[in-house]
């Protein structure tokens, strides 16, 4: 099923914005963006970068391979929900907002354009997304600034770009695939921009079923991450979503991940509190361990309920 998820225009008055933001967060956790503000000429660029970096050969994305001890750069044998995905990642940025993080972003030698136009690309989702943040501050009734300190003095944000190829495996359709380019799962931090091509695969969870989100031309997709629900008391929700794999046609895709400072602790701002308090430093770290390997279940907010 094809799904018409809430499409903002954020060149609306300030107060219809926030409002439409907020209640397609509390009923869908995904909407999109259009009159966004990001910039066409640095997306058609970081797009070919993008696009660019998967294209050059195995030897040369070795040499920026991530590890357990740095976990920014290329990888291709990604765990979620303790299951392969059927994809290429490329991360980068976790360092640029935290100088002293333990990742540090690395940068293919092959292409002498690529760092600038991530660079763009990542502080013109950082905007887009704060812009979103203080709108559902707001409509919560706090200030807009209420979460300014948990991104302080350092966030944790970083920018992924994904590569599906072709599956040519079997069982890669119908309700529960063998075979899907990320598994079902929600994000960790408190919202994502997403930029993607024009090949339809992005799943939402939603009304008891999957549905396909078909994006819009120029558009960008908007969800709530776990944090955002907790720091929201489930006003919010971190809709679980999924990725189809594609038989034929390649895919191409990038999270932008706004995340807290390291150290921050995240609770609701509205009583009565539904959750604990979250080291988000550690909720985070013990999400991505279960990235390289399965290392039993994934940790989840839920399991901070009062």
């Amino acid at each position: 099923m094809l799904l018409s998820i809430p499409t903002i225009d954020l060149s609306a008055p300030a107060e219809v914005s926030a409002a439409a933001i907020a209640e397609a967060s509390g009923k869908w956790g995904f909407f999109q963006v259009v009159n966004h503000g990001l910039p066409l000429e640095k997306r058609r660029r970081f797009m070919s970068q993008m696009i660019a970096f998967f294209g050059i050969t195995p030897s040369e994305k070795q040499l920026v391979r991530r590890s357990m001890n740095n976990a920014m750069g290329f990888y291709d044998n990604e765990l979620t929900k303790n299951t392969r995905d059927w994809k290429e990642i490329f991360d980068l940025g976790s360092d640029l907002r935290d100088p002293d993080h333990p990742a540090t972003s690395q940068w293919p030698a092959a292409l002498p354009e690529f760092k600038q136009a991530m660079l763009d690309w990542f502080f013109a989702c950082e905007t887009l997304a704060l812009t979103i943040l203080a709108a559902l501050c707001r409509e919560l009734k706090q200030p807009e600034d209420a979460l300014v300190g948990s991104f302080l003095p350092r966030n944790t944000s970083f920018l992924r770009l994904n590569y599906y190829p072709p599956c040519d495996q079997t069982g890669i359709y119908g309700e529960n695939p063998k075979v899907l380019g990320i598994n079902r799962h929600t994000d960790a931090g408190a919202l994502t921009v997403l930029v993607q091509d024009e090949v339809p695969a992005l799943q939402v969870k939603h009304a008891g079923g999957w549905s396909t989100v078909i994006p819009e031309p120029g558009g960008a997709i908007i969800n709530i991450g776990d944090m955002l629900q907790v720091w929201s008391n489930d006003r919010y929700l971190a809709a679980e979503h999924r990725v189809l794999a594609n038989p034929k046609a390649a895919r191409y895709s990038a999270p932008y991940f706004l995340n807290p400072a390291t150290s921050a602790a995240v609770h609701p701002l509205t009583s009565p509190a539904r959750y604990h308090s979250i080291n988000w430093g550690e909720y985070r770290r013990a999400r991505a361990d279960g990235d390289y390997g399965d290392f039993g279940e994934e940790i989840q907010i839920s399991q901070f309920r009062c």
